[in-house]
């Protein structure tokens, strides 16, 4: 067993969350795996991040958020999407929106206004009450009109026919921290030491999903629960199909042997910090996405794997360039506007590191908008 110098847990908002979890560590033997502690760090009711009252999404540091998706960036990352799926919708043959995880709301709004009536009824499936109510107002003040047609749901409904969509919502499933100490795997999990969390490794039949050479001292994720929704996804779709962007690689790249740290990450006030273990409730932890895994996962549950590119050529194939206001209106708005796709599309900015995945199911979907060109389902 490998032991780090415990880190301190400071008393306040979260003693709540720190008690929960100290109980958990305790009914589990005195050592809970990772994958459950971030989960109760994220989703416990009404004290893990996502589900207190925290402000968590914003465009600029210093607004009390912590960090800043696409739709909160400018309109236009919706009125684009929208593209894809309304031709998704016509493709399949339905006119029902299921969005996984809808953050502030931003999203759903500018989709319902730029669907319109294409859109016949909006599902959002979100774990946070709290993130639920903020959605409503969100809704309520960017698309009035369209609030009659939202429906929230705190599950996956047992069927599904229509478009799905979740912008960066794999990442904060909880992941399985892995060890490799040279001679064997280790599954990273926490401990309790004196008034601190601390890591503590231990061994285990798990195993990244490809075979390395891994540097000594490697620390790795696996991504049971993300794939495993992909399948639950799959098997209660009937016809539709489904497009999910998020950060990060194909498992070639995901697994590299450079890669020794691993892409756990934590956010909070705009700041990136690797240390999940401090402010627990507080901040924000993700780890990056496996798109060859969530690719099989899909594919071996029955979906069709319609396209994988980036974000900025996806969003490029979906006419981003072409919502821009026009040139000679020189104001403030299409300044802001142009700035934010440039951060959307730029190669150093979201435009690579995001990708966006496509599945189909019941119909034929190989003309697919957002990967008319750039497609590298190949390196999958």
């Amino acid at each position: 067993m490998q032991h780090e110098e415990p880190v301190s847990v400071p008393a306040g908002p979260q003693t709540g969350l720190r008690g929960q979890i100290c109980q958990a560590i305790a009914e589990a033997g005195g050592w809970l795996p990772f994958d459950r502690y971030m989960a109760l760090a994220l989703y416990s009711p009404g004290l893990g991040y996502y589900a207190n009252d925290s402000r968590k999404f914003g465009a600029l540091p210093g607004s009390g958020s912590d960090f800043v998706t696409a739709p909160e960036l400018t309109p236009l990352f919706g009125q684009a999407l929208s593209r894809q799926l309304r031709q998704a919708m016509v493709a399949t043959g339905t006119s029902q929106v299921w969005e996984f995880g809808a953050g502030s709301g931003a999203l759903a709004a500018q989709l319902l206004n730029a669907l319109g009536s294409a859109c016949s009824s909006y599902h959002i499936v979100d774990l946070s009450g709290t993130l639920r109510e903020r959605q409503r107002e969100t809704i309520a003040r960017l698309a009035p009109e369209a609030v009659d047609r939202v429906h929230w749901h705190d599950r996956l409904p047992e069927e599904i026919r229509g478009v799905v969509v979740g912008n960066e919502v794999l990442d904060a499933m909880p992941v399985q921290l892995l060890h490799w100490d040279g001679t064997q795997w280790l599954e990273r999990g926490v401990v309790v030491q004196g008034e601190a969390f601390a890591w503590e490794d231990r061994p285990t039949p798990l195993r990244p999903p490809v075979e390395g050479p891994f540097v000594p001292g490697t620390t790795t994720e696996v991504h049971p629960q993300a794939e495993a929704f992909i399948r639950t996804l799959a098997e209660r779709l009937t016809r539709g199909a489904a497009f999910f962007i998020d950060y990060g690689f194909p498992e070639a790249e995901y697994y590299h042997p450079q890669r020794t740290g691993g892409t756990l990450m934590c956010h909070r006030a705009h700041r990136a910090d690797p240390d999940p273990l401090v402010d627990v409730g507080l901040k924000d932890i993700t780890a990056h996405v496996n798109f060859t895994g969530i690719a099989l996962a899909g594919q071996d549950a029955g979906l069709q794997v319609i396209g994988y590119t980036s974000q900025g050529r996806f969003l490029i194939n979906c006419g981003l360039l072409e919502l821009l206001p026009p040139a000679e209106a020189q104001d403030a708005a299409r300044l802001r506007d142009l700035a934010a796709v440039q951060k959307l599309v730029a190669e150093h900015e979201m435009g690579e590191l995001f990708k966006v995945i496509g599945f189909c199911r019941g119909a034929e979907l190989d003309d697919a908008l957002g990967f008319a060109a750039g497609d590298r389902t190949h390196t999958l």
